[in-house]
């Protein structure tokens, strides 16, 4: 191998070595943040700028990026956590909470852990909340714990560049015996109610049926008046118009005191005639009625 040979690779190594060294500086230099995310830059040691989603720029061998932080927000379930309430019953409490980061340098220097001082804090607020309730309290006034839980939460975490949205109680699980009683106490209300509820029904029918039969009563009764009203209505109209017809005739009196007899039984034949009326006509027809048989009995008499 020749000395010229020897020459292009030693210039070929240098070229691929400078080469590297460029492409690693590149690498140590630029970083691409996704969205959501956030980096803290130090800088020999130093906090130095958080860099945003994007392209950043880095100084190699000087910047170093810590791990990226989600700025999204989270969900964290924590284990069930015994708690005592204000008469002495423990019950287990499931909660859920919803926070986000909104400082990252924050989030990397005032706290080792935000997520497990999240959840110790939440579980120190809780039994402080809850402990000053009775369980029916407990039971009853999710939001009102709910509410106070984050109020709590949301200003011990603000320092540590965490915002806390929303707490959620999942679950409040009494002791056994306790269940046992609550249930019983249940069964019982719903019977309860369950009684009033058919005895209630069965008087709203009570009294829907008499208040049907007094309707039913009423109107048949005022159906029979009116009913009763127009016959005797009808009655003294047909009478009116054979008195009328006959008047209007000009009949001699012993003809109408023929039709006036006849009239008669009619008028009596209607169950609401009560009190007859009887025309001043009739009398003079009856009275000359009673002439004409008195004439007749006298021109007999001189015969016989």
């Amino acid at each position: 191998m020749t000395d010229t040979s020897i020459g292009q690779i030693v210039a070929l190594a240098i070229v691929l070595v400078i080469v590297i060294f460029v492409i690693v500086i590149l690498a140590k230099a630029i970083r691409i943040i996704p969205q959501a995310s956030a980096g803290v830059v130090e800088r020999l040691g130093k906090y130095h700028k958080t860099l945003m989603p994007g392209l950043n720029l880095l100084v190699p061998f000087i910047d170093r990026l810590r791990p990226l932080i989600d700025l999204r927000e989270q969900v964290v379930s924590f284990p069930p956590q015994p708690v005592i309430t204000e008469d002495n019953l423990v019950v287990s409490i499931d909660t859920v909470v919803f926070f986000q980061v909104t400082d990252a340098r924050a989030a990397t220097y005032e706290i080792a852990n935000y997520l497990g001082a999240v959840e110790q804090l939440a579980t120190t607020t809780l039994r402080n909340v809850v402990g000053g309730l009775n369980l029916e309290q407990a039971l009853t006034s999710r939001d009102e714990i709910n509410s106070k839980l984050r109020i709590v939460l949301d200003e011990a975490t603000g320092k540590w560049g965490i915002r806390v949205g929303r707490v959620e109680l999942k679950a409040i699980d009494p002791p056994a015996s306790i269940q046992d009683s609550m249930e019983k106490q249940m069964r019982a209300e719903r019977e309860r109610r369950a009684v009033i509820l058919t005895a209630e029904g069965t008087k709203q029918s009570a009294i829907l049926q008499a208040e049907g039969h007094r309707q039913s009563a009423i109107l048949s009764a005022e159906g029979d008046a009116k009913a009763q009203v127009l016959r005797a209505q009808g009655e003294a109209e047909a009478i009116t118009t054979v008195f009328e017809a006959i008047h209007r005739g000009d009949p001699d009196p012993k003809l109408l005191a023929y039709q006036y007899l006849q009239t008669l039984p009619k008028i009596a034949e209607g169950s609401a005639n009560k009190l007859w009326v009887i025309p001043s006509e009739l009398t003079a027809a009856l009275k000359g009625i009673g002439t004409a048989f008195g004439d007749r009995g006298t021109t007999k008499k001189p015969t016989e």
